[in-house]
């Protein structure tokens, strides 16, 4: 079972934003460009990039698609903190 994994997000307020991103990844637009103009997170100024982070260091919902969820595929997941897109980079 994984221990680790490295992600990409975007972070947004609204379903529909959420989704608009979505499709635009969808048309070949990168990832780290939509998280600098969209995401609301600190880490949108790195492209959305969080890094490696252990598992259970992420809020429940966030933490499953880290660690369940399909790789390098853009997937929604709503928080406390609003809509995520989440691309999965790897698992340790």
């Amino acid at each position: 079972m994984a221990r680790t994994a490295s992600a990409l997000h975007i972070l947004v307020k609204h379903k529909e934003q959420a989704q608009d991103i979505l499709a635009q990844l969808k048309k070949g637009v990168k990832f780290q460009t939509l998280a600098k103009k969209h995401s609301n997170c600190p880490s949108g100024k790195k492209g959305g990039s969080l890094g490696e982070f252990k598992q259970g260091a992420m809020v429940p919902a966030f933490d499953k698609v880290c660690f369940t969820g399909e790789l390098l595929k853009p997937t929604l997941v709503k928080t406390k903190h609003g809509w995520h897109i989440v691309k999965v980079l790897y698992r340790t």
